[in-house]
């Protein structure tokens, strides 16, 4: 039986892809080093895991950490990035730009939009860097992004629930907001029933180290949060 609510997964290694498919997962964020919060994953990665996985695989677009307003040499790179994931087969793309006053870069997340196309753009948490949510939510819906990833501008999900919750009403149906940042299977259904979300994002990296080679321990981490999904009405 199929669930009512989606689980992503961010991986950052084709091993941690392939646990997170056996767990149960909907679909994989595929990032390279996921200590930085994610960045950009080698065209060889993704093409690898492009090769072995049956779910869906968005792929990173992200030049380097830290925060999210670029130069026009890491915009030019975003753009190839970009190029390079569509040939590799992925499909959808994460990326997210600011402006330096603090508000959705939207010219350039239009253009990533537009470059991305046919595939889904989801704006990534740089959205939790914005001054004001709600203004950045009607920003991004403006670019034509389709999933907003984020914790309602609080350290987690969970810190974040009620503001996630807002953000759900005030997206309807317009665009899908994913609540990520500290989810695991101890608290996902809490975080379901508070917000209304239906798609879900985890890293598990407040269960196990980013990094971590555990991967049967990552595949059963991933197996309780689906069957948390899976119980839920």
């Amino acid at each position: 039986m199929k669930r009512r609510y989606l689980l992503e997964i961010s991986a950052e290694t084709l091993e941690a892809a392939l646990a997170a498919q056996r767990g149960g997962a909907d679909r994989v964020e595929l990032c390279g080093n996921l200590n930085l919060g994610g960045v950009t994953p080698s065209v060889e990665l993704m093409r690898a895991v492009r090769a072995q996985l049956r779910i869906p695989i968005f792929g990173m677009i992200r030049p380097r950490g830290g925060e999210f307003v670029y130069s026009e040499a890491e915009f030019a790179e975003m753009k190839r990035s970009i190029g390079e994931a569509k040939q590799a087969g992925v499909g959808g793309v994460v990326a997210g730009v600011l402006t330096s006053d603090g508000s959705v870069d939207m010219e350039r997340t239009r253009e990533l939009v537009a470059l991305a196309r046919p595939l889904p753009l989801t704006f990534h948490r740089a959205f939790d860097d914005c001054r004001d949510l709600r203004r950045a939510l009607e920003e991004v819906i403006s670019t034509g992004a389709s999933r907003i990833l984020t914790s309602g501008g609080a350290q987690s999900a969970v810190e974040g629930a009620a503001v996630l919750a807002e953000l759900v009403a005030a997206a309807g149906n317009r665009i899908t907001i994913v609540p990520g940042a500290g989810i695991s299977a101890s608290n996902i259904a809490m975080v379901a029933k508070q917000t209304g979300a239906r798609e879900f994002h985890s890293g598990l990296g407040s269960v196990l180290p980013y990094g971590s080679p555990d991967y049967k321990e990552f595949e059963a981490e991933v197996k309780k949060l689906t069957d948390q999904l899976t119980s839920l009405p």
